[in-house]
């Protein structure tokens, strides 16, 4: 594990799908940027005494040195994020926002004057998202549905009959919630699930097949379209191979614990 893992640390919210997660900042900026990698989900993220919505992703966002500071979080499963905020997903769609950009800044600036003050920040965060949750009442139990139902890999048709929506309809409510279209959120979901399968030790090939994809080749296709990296150079950029993620010019995506 390297310091830049080590400083990442997450758990599980008590908010449904969420994760709460900090980033410690080292006293000296790193020299090279790093990669978020789209997740379909959106974070709530106070940093520098504010918070900052980091909306729904359609590729890598690089994220320079110097805006890397120690910061608290929790990112919101896809579909809970436009509930809470009161704003639909496709109008945060690639784009990161100062909460004060969005809601009245006396209400924000009371938000970030408790954040300030708590002792735990990122509690403090998940506190607020609790709580406006219970004000606002859950996500819609179809979008969750349909988002369920992509995660496991089930095909648009299957989730979009599943869940009792016509195709227009799922769109709609998909860009709302989600802030892009099904098809866009099943490649998302596709890509980490992937991954994730990678981690465990599979190899590559089986991997794409496991998560969906047609074979290692789409999924290579999927992981330059969408991370603007490839396979080999994110892993070894995972595992600390400095030398193997030097030949690379595009850095390796890691994941929200590099956003601020």
């Amino acid at each position: 594990m390297d310091q830049e893992q080590r400083r990442y640390r997450e758990r599980p919210s008590r908010l449904p799908g969420a994760v709460v997660w900090t980033w410690d900042a080292p006293d000296r900026p790193p020299r090279e940027p790093r990669s978020v990698l789209p997740d379909g989900c959106m974070d709530l993220i106070w940093t520098d005494g504010r918070i900052v919505v980091a909306g729904p992703d359609t590729h890598a966002v690089q994220v320079e040195p110097r805006n890397r500071a120690s910061c608290a979080a929790i990112r919101l499963a896809p579909g809970t994020a436009p509930v809470l905020l009161g704003i639909p997903a496709h109008e945060l769609r690639d784009h990161r926002a100062d909460l004060t950009d969005l809601w009245p800044s006396a209400a924000v600036r009371r938000l970030t004057d408790r954040i300030d003050r708590a002792p735990d920040p990122a509690a403090a965060l998940e506190r607020f998202a609790l709580d406006r949750i219970a004000d606002t009442g859950p996500p819609d139990p179809r979008t969750v549905a349909v988002a369920e139902g992509l995660r496991r890999g089930r095909s648009v048709a299957a989730t979009a009959a599943e869940a009792g929506l016509g195709a227009r309809q799922l769109h709609r409510r998909s860009l709302a919630a989600f802030g892009y279209g099904p098809k866009t959120l099943a490649r998302i979901l596709r890509l980490q699930r992937a991954l994730e399968l990678i981690r465990t030790g599979l190899p590559y090939a089986e991997a794409a097949c496991a998560a969906g994809c047609t074979d290692q080749a789409h999924l290579a296709r999927e992981m330059r379209d969408m991370a603007g990296t490839t396979l080999g150079v994110y892993f070894a950029s995972a595992a600390g191979d400095s030398e193997a993620a030097a030949n690379s010019e595009t850095p390796q995506p890691s994941g929200s614990s590099t956003t601020a």
